[in-house]
């Protein structure tokens, strides 16, 4: 496999979990910024849980899960663990709550009385929404789904357990670089290294910027 093989393979899993994700998370991230409930705690919790547990122990959770011999994958009659499509439901959960807090964070900055207005003009809630709230804070939605690609991209622990490290279907740049260390080939090692620098610092300085429009713009 070359390494445009691999960075193929790792935008591909890590853009199809974003997409994912990204219904989800802004509905998920709306709730958790402009709702009173009971159980939003749990929720908020739910949420955060990814973050704290160790990823493997994620991996092992959808092994289970989608199983062919008693998870989904025998009711749907198809193998989805290791293939490309359990490496991008690994990365979608890992990444999830890294999505979520940005659009909080940008949507709990939205003023609530531009949105009531909207309300009482005769708006309703769904129109106020994408209207109002969503334009307002999009730049911080972006920073969002940018900011869990990035985590996509990075994704191994829960990956290897579930999806495995499959040259050509499975083996992102993480997986590819633990792979050539186990085989000696520093070179690649390197230039495998070098691409993933190259990756992070752009994505992280868009962020960056996105973040910083946001904060100003809202202000």
């Amino acid at each position: 496999m070359t390494i445009f093989d691999i960075l193929s393979t790792t935008l591909k899993i890590a853009l199809f979990a974003t997409i994912i994700n990204l219904p989800v998370a802004i509905f998920i991230g709306w709730v958790l910024a402009k709702k009173k409930f009971k159980g939003k705690f749990l929720l908020d919790l739910f949420v955060s849980l990814p973050m704290a547990l160790p990823p493997v122990v994620i991996g092992y959770f959808l092994l289970i899960t989608l199983s062919s011999q008693n998870g989904l994958g025998s009711i749907i009659n198809f193998n989805i663990v290791f293939t490309w499509i359990a490496a991008s439901m690994a990365a979608a959960i890992v990444s999830f709550p890294l999505m979520v807090r940005s659009i909080i964070v940008s949507m709990s900055q939205v003023d609530e009385k531009i949105e009531q207005t909207a309300m009482i003009l005769g708006a309703s809630k769904m129109r106020t929404f994408f209207t109002i709230t969503l334009p307002l804070s999009y730049r911080g939605v972006l920073a969002g789904i940018l900011l869990g690609f990035i985590r996509a991209l990075s994704e191994f622990g829960a990956t290897i357990v579930v999806a495995g490290n499959i040259p050509g279907q499975t083996q992102t740049i993480p997986l590819a670089i633990y792979g050539k260390i186990q085989l000696g080939k520093n070179v690649q090692v390197l230039e495998l290294i070098a691409l993933s620098v190259l990756i992070a610092v752009i994505s992280l300085l868009t962020y960056n910027y996105l973040s910083s429009k946001t904060t100003s713009k809202l202000s």
